[in-house]
């Protein structure tokens, strides 16, 4: 789990926003996508393995996975949530 200090420091490394951690029920829809293969990062890429946590900008739109309670702060591994909201409506 995220330290509480440590996220209140983080920020997004392109817009400098702050960050929040993604609630159980966004987590959940995050990872029925991955499940089904069709959640991709910024750079096209599919993202494969489920997440225990995320940080989610402030403004919405990217998610930075979680990985062994370690925030994945590169733009290009960000998951648009964009993408995320049309591959529920499909």
């Amino acid at each position: 789990m995220i330290h509480e200090r440590l996220l209140d420091i983080l920020v997004c490394p392109e817009t400098r926003s702050g960050l929040r951690l993604a609630d159980e029920a966004l987590l959940q829809m995050i990872n029925a996508a991955i499940q089904q293969g069709v959640l991709t990062n910024r750079c096209g890429e599919p993202v494969e393995k489920p997440l225990d946590a995320a940080l989610i900008r402030e403004d919405n739109a990217l998610a930075y996975p979680v990985v062994d309670d370690i925030p994945i702060m590169l733009v290009d591994e960000a998951i648009p949530l964009d993408s995320l909201r049309n591959t529920s409506e499909a």
